[in-house]
């Protein structure tokens, strides 16, 4: 089975929602994503706005009551293939506690970018093996070594989620629209990488 994790702040509003649609829209192909929070506090539910969010992107289901937070720990970080931050501050704590970690975690709107400009033929000659877990782990080597290669945003902050906690649910509606593109790419990458 191919691990996610999801990484945010709380961990109630963008990872929990971000781990949820992956997890949801690849449960065909055997993807367990899950999500943590640098600050989390463990056992805090979803705001109602995120909630919102998850039902709109056809997450059924009381997801309030089925999330809770946790707190990033470095245990958390041994399993996954793929770690997806929702800012450059998450994914610079992820590879602190994990140094391992490092060309398998990007932001989710850095991951978009870089499968932007990765041909789909490109990916599938990174995943080799008969494993999964091994094609996919090809595959985002493939996309790390874009790194550097490809032009960068023209503003930093445009890898960024922006965090809608506390605010206005334009704010919210703002920050899943951030979201879903970097799902898309990454459900592209993970199915050609398996497929």
């Amino acid at each position: 089975m191919i691990q996610i994790l999801t990484v945010c702040t709380g961990n109630i509003c963008r990872s929990p929602l971000a781990a949820q649609l992956l997890a949801h829209r690849m449960a065909d192909i055997g993807v367990e994503a899950t999500s943590a929070g640098i600050r989390a506090r463990n056992g805090d539910r979803m705001p109602i706005e995120a909630v919102e969010l998850a039902m709109g992107a056809g997450i059924l289901g009381d997801t309030s009551n089925a999330h809770r937070a946790r707190f990033l720990t470095e245990a958390l970080l041994q399993d996954p293939e793929l770690v997806l931050a929702m800012d450059r501050g998450h994914r610079r704590e992820v590879v602190e506690l994990a140094p391992g970690k490092l060309r398998a975690t990007f932001t989710i709107r850095e991951f978009e970018r870089l499968a932007a400009v990765t041909s789909d033929d490109t990916i599938r000659a990174g995943a080799v093996g008969a494993d999964p877990r091994e094609r996919l782990r090809g595959a985002l080597a493939v996309l790390a070594g874009q790194r550097g290669l490809a032009l960068p945003p023209a503003d930093p902050a445009d890898d960024d989620v922006v965090d809608p906690y506390g605010r206005s649910r334009e704010t919210y509606a703002r920050s899943g629209a951030q979201l879903m593109p970097g799902i898309d790419a990454v459900e592209r990458v993970i199915r050609l990488a398996v497929g």
